[in-house]
């Protein structure tokens, strides 16, 4: 679900400040894209909005959502239909993970 050595390497790279405000700002963004697909009114396009989700979660180390966010966006792009509630599942599935595990490392410190 999350590539942990992934989140490691971001964390080491920019410093556990700059950690915490990127993973902020993926999810507030995230949650706002997340929130037009359960409306049903994707942004410019579902395809769009599934590349932007498959970007950041790649980058964050959500894994599971960036491959089921890549297979929507080809989807998408042939005009298929996109399982949108699965993504939705995953990418809850996956913060949820993501939050208790920053906690974890948080307190810990």
């Amino acid at each position: 679900m999350i590539d942990w050595d992934r989140v490691a390497s971001l964390r080491a790279e920019i410093g556990e400040d700059d950690f915490l405000e990127v993973a902020e700002m993926f999810l507030e963004e995230a949650d706002d894209v997340i929130e037009r697909l359960l409306a049903g009114r994707p942004g410019s396009s579902l395809a769009a909005d599934l590349h932007f989700l498959k970007g950041s979660a790649l980058n964050l180390g959500f894994a599971d959502l960036a491959g089921l966010c890549s297979e929507g966006e080809k989807l998408a792009d042939a005009g298929a239909p996109v399982d949108v509630p699965r993504v939705i599942r995953c990418y809850a599935s996956s913060r949820l993970a993501f939050e208790a595990a920053s906690r974890s490392v948080t307190s810990a410190a």
